[in-house]
C-alpha cells in the first residue's frame, strides 16, 4: 500500500520526468528525480547526475555510486533505507558544475523532497550541494563538520567521484562517513548555528 509520501514523491517524480524549466533537459536521455526510503532518516544531496545516472534514470549508479554504496554498507546502512538526490535533475553538459539559473530553476524539487521525507541528517556531496546549504562555508573547510540549523542536522562530506580521483580525499571521506552513524545513535553533540545563506528559499531547507 502506497504511503502518502509515497504517494507525494511519486508526484514530484512524475514533474521532474517532464521538466523543461532550465536548459539542462536539452540534450539529456532521462531526468534523475532521486530514489530510496520516503521515511529516510538521512539524505544525501549531490551535485547532479552523471552519465551513467542519464543514461540509467537513477542517482549513483556510476563508479562514484558504488564507492558510496561501499561506504554507506561498511557503516551498517542500505541504501535502501536513505533517500539520494543530487541539486540538479538533469545531467549538466560535460559533467560541469550546474550555473547559478540552473539551480534556482531545480532547487523547489528539493525543497519539496525534503518538506515531504523530513529527514534527521541531510549529507550535502560536495561543493554545489553544500553551497545550498551554506554558501560562506568551502567543502574543504567544512567536510566532517556536522552542525545543526533548527531541527536538521548538516554533514557535508566531500563528493565520492573527487575521493576516486585522490587516494588522500578518499581517506578523508572514509573518515568522515564513519561520523554519520554516530550522529544518528546520539552519540555526537552538535553545534547549532544560524543559518546565513541571504536567499528566502534556501532559509526553507531547514
Amino acid at each position: 500500500m502506497t504511503t502518502k509520501r509515497e504517494e507525494l514523491l511519486s508526484q514530484i517524480e512524475k514533474v521532474v520526468l517532464t521538466c523543461h524549466n532550465c536548459r539542462l533537459w536539452r540534450g539529456t536521455t532521462h531526468a534523475v528525480p532521486g530514489e530510496g526510503s520516503a521515511t529516510a532518516k538521512v539524505m544525501f544531496v549531490g551535485e547532479g547526475p552523471g552519465y551513467h545516472e542519464d543514461k540509467l534514470g537513477r542517482p549513483f549508479v556510476g563508479r562514484a555510486g558504488s564507492l558510496l554504496d561501499r561506504l554507506l554498507e561498511k557503516n551498517r546502512l542500505a541504501r535502501r533505507d536513505v533517500f539520494i538526490t543530487n541539486v540538479v535533475k538533469h545531467r549538466p553538459p560535460q559533467n560541469r558544475a550546474p550555473m547559478k539559473d540552473e539551480v534556482r530553476s531545480c532547487l523547489p524539487y528539493l525543497l519539496q523532497q525534503i518538506k515531504i521525507i523530513n529527514p534527521q541528517v541531510i549529507v550535502p556531496l560536495g561543493r554545489s550541494a553544500l553551497e545550498i546549504f551554506h554558501k560562506e562555508k568551502t567543502i574543504s573547510d567544512f567536510h566532517g563538520k556536522p552542525y545543526k540549523v533548527g531541527n536538521r542536522i548538516i554533514l557535508p562530506l566531500y563528493h565520492p567521484a573527487a575521493a576516486l580521483r585522490s587516494t588522500s580525499v578518499m581517506r578523508i571521506l572514509e573518515a568522515d562517513f564513519r561520523i554519520l552513524p554516530k550522529i544518528l545513535k546520539g552519540e555526537i553533540e552538535v553545534e547549532e548555528v544560524e543559518a546565513k545563506n541571504g536567499d528566502e528559499n534556501q532559509l526553507k531547507l531547514i
